[in-house]
């Protein structure tokens, strides 16, 4: 169950929306259980943003995700984000945050996980 919500400064076509929603979505397995099937995610683009004092292309994209995982997997969820941002839409690993949250209970179908 998880959700990936990318905010960024960068003006984003549809078109490219597109293209990042796909890449997280089958970067998502990085995380031990976690699967394409039941991932949400977003974009949400031309966000007024200010990072390190500067308006450079920035990204804050929140990864949330029903129980734990490991250190080291969202290390690699990290890196792996961080490239999409650069090579999608030009956004600097150093201008990039990625904020994990570990969720106890999570609704969906009218049910409770």
């Amino acid at each position: 169950m998880p959700f990936v919500n990318v905010k960024t400064s960068v003006k984003v076509d549809e078109a490219k929306k597109t293209v990042i929603e796909e890449l997280i979505t089958k970067s998502i397995t990085i995380l031990p259980g976690k699967s394409e099937s039941h991932l949400m995610c977003a974009v949400e683009d031309n966000v007024s943003m200010m990072f390190h004092g500067d308006k450079a292309p920035t990204a804050f994209v929140e990864v949330k995700i029903l129980g734990k995982s490991t250190r080291e997997a969202y290390e690699n969820l990290t890196a792996r984000i961080c490239d999409i941002m650069k090579e999608e839409i030009g956004v600097s690993p150093e201008y990039c945050y990625v904020k994990f949250e570990e969720i106890t209970n999570w609704g969906y179908n009218g049910f409770l996980f």
